[in-house]
């Protein structure tokens, strides 16, 4: 009845995920969390369901682990009794004649054993007594034997009679449990089937939530040498939106924050830092920068051929020529972390390498210029760390902190990038001292350039409002979280107008803000003064909130990131 009970609740929840499912085709990142949620609770309400499917199964298939034991010894039992039987019966044929034979034989002396006749054949009464005494007990051996023979043939039928009834029960339980078993193992596996289906589904699911933050957040993957930086002055705190009180989200830094920060390493240099000085700044003080590593290493790029590793560098495209202060130190700082990743990419060239962003931008020809100047000035230089190339990353722009990663057993440090650490962000950022477009600014299109119709990044205290509000159906509950998305044609789905998203988190105005920063570089708490009084939200609550309702493409880039009020 249990197992009973299990399937059919397998069965209701293989209806209730198939009707979900169809509704998260066009499903957006706060629908699919939701979708993600529920698949895992059904996955967890189907192993709970099957828990006692495959306890019963267990306990099943130890009984029928026994009784195929005593199936076995009973078949044993059966068999030797069935030889014992042929044999008995070939026995018995010749216990038969003579038990035939003996009945002949008592009949005959029953017909001529008269006691009158004993007497009178015999001499004497003596002799008479003797042959009495002895037909008398020839009499009663040939009835023992007759008894003796007429049993053993009876046990042998009842014996003969026992052996089928119990190979007919045996064969008959066997079937029993087996048919059991099977249907158990059966539904069994239809419910670990069926777990298997949700987990690859969550997968799916996972990956799309994924997509769909990367596009709100910008998480791509970028360098200063590829994408143009000419600054825009709508995504300035100095911008006036034509409206008051304004509110905008800036974020400090984009797109990664690990590794070497080039426009740090240009601050740096400008600063008066070397080459060097600036690589073990980013990279930490337990790399070793060698100046003699191979160059006859060739690096494989995929779609242009093979080339010399001191070639490969010519041809990268990753820093603008113009950074030449203090001896070109950035740039140089730039060939042996370009020199550097492409020898820990390839194995120190025997695997490939793509040309794009995803790895570092290559280009058929050199640079050229104070660019290959730099490349033919390090010649060699390669960063070690434990014995092999280490896997330099950098980015355009971090904001301010240098996030920690590991490669290969070693670790960065996560540290403020500027001249007095923690105090000195953000007026002393060696990003701000390079003059970075991206270290502080306002996000509102994509990295197409589309707006989806916003000119600039500022919201109106009802639109920071929504904010609020969608961040109540986040994280405090009482709405649908999947309707969480902006308004508008970009995105499309049924998201919330605002009059809704209000008549559930009751957030109407906001007329102040202030954030805090956390030691590790992101912004720990966003405090924002309400028509319901002064609210705390956690800062990585505040920005997915922030970018899962945010009107168009404005977007949130980094965890450290301020609001500004005007």
């Amino acid at each position: 009845m249990r197992y009973i009970l299990g399937i059919a609740l397998i069965v209701g929840l293989v209806s209730l995920v198939g009707r979900s499912l169809v509704r998260a085709q066009d499903c957006n990142l706060s629908c699919l969390e939701d979708q993600i949620r529920q698949l895992q609770r059904d996955r967890e309400l189907s192993m709970a369901a099957t828990a006692p499917l495959e306890a019963e199964l267990k306990k099943l298939e130890q009984k029928l682990d026994s009784i195929e034991t005593q199936i076995a010894a009973a078949e044993k039992k059966t068999e030797s009794l069935a030889e014992s039987i042929d044999e008995r019966e070939l026995e018995l044929a010749v216990q038969y004649k003579i038990l035939a034979a003996r009945v002949r034989q008592f009949y005959k002396r029953q017909a001529g054993g008269s006691p009158l006749l004993l007497l009178l054949a015999s001499p004497t009464a003596e002799a008479a007594t003797r042959g009495w005494v002895a037909w008398q007990a020839a009499v009663d051996q040939d009835k023992q034997v007759i008894k003796g023979i007429a049993g053993e043939l009876g046990t042998l039928e009842a014996d003969k009679k026992r052996v089928e009834a119990d190979r007919a029960s045996l064969a008959g339980l066997r079937v029993q449990v087996d048919k059991e078993a099977g249907f158990l193992r059966q539904e069994v596996k239809g419910a670990k089937d069926y777990q298997a289906q949700l987990s690859g589904k969550i997968a799916a699911l996972t990956a799309r939530q994924q997509e769909i933050l990367g596009e709100k957040s910008g998480t791509f993957q970028t360098t200063v040498g590829d994408v143009p930086l000419a600054d825009d002055p709508n995504a300035r705190p100095d911008y006036n939106p034509g409206f008051s009180p304004a509110f905008a989200a800036f974020s400090f830094g984009a797109p990664h924050f690990k590794g070497m920060s080039q426009y740090g390493a240009y601050g740096r240099a400008k600063s008066g830092q070397s080459a060097e000085e600036i690589l073990r700044a980013y990279y930490g003080s337990g790399i070793e920068i060698k100046q003699d590593y191979s160059q006859d290493i060739n690096i494989t790029v995929q779609g242009y051929g093979t080339f010399r590793i001191e070639d490969y560098v010519k041809r990268i495209y990753e820093m603008p020529d113009a950074w030449t202060d203090n001896d070109g130190a950035a740039l140089k700082a730039q060939a042996v972390a370009a020199r550097s990743y492409a020898l820990a990419y390839t194995n120190n060239g025997a695997g490939t390498i793509c040309a794009t962003e995803s790895c570092q931008v290559f280009k058929a020809g050199e640079k050229g210029g104070n660019w290959n100047a730099a490349a033919e000035a390090t010649k060699g230089w390669v960063i070690v760390a434990g014995g092999k190339p280490l896997s330099a990353w950098y980015a355009s722009t971090s904001g301010g902190y240098q996030e920690s990663y590991s490669y290969n057993g070693y670790s960065t440090l996560g540290f403020w990038d500027t001249k007095r650490g923690r105090d000195g962000w953000t007026s002393e950022a060696y990003e701000k001292i390079a003059g970075s477009p991206w270290f502080y600014k306002g996000w509102y299109k994509s990295r197409s350039g589309d707006s989806c119709g916003r000119s600039h990044p500022w919201l109106t205290s009802e639109e920071m409002a929504d904010i609020l509000n969608a961040w109540v159906v986040l994280f405090q509950g009482g709405g649908d979280s999947a309707r969480v998305t902006p308004q508008g044609s970009c995105w499309g789905g049924n998201p919330y107008s605002l009059s809704e998203l209000r008549a559930i988190g009751g957030y109407t105005n906001v007329s102040g803000v202030s954030v805090t920063y956390a030691d590790n570089g992101v912004t720990a708490e966003v405090r924002l003064e309400t028509n319901k009084g002064s609210v705390a939200i956690k800062g990585v609550d505040f920005k997915k909130a922030f970018n899962l309702r945010a009107p168009g493409r404005i977007a949130l880039k980094s965890g450290l990131f301020n609001i500004e009020k005007k």
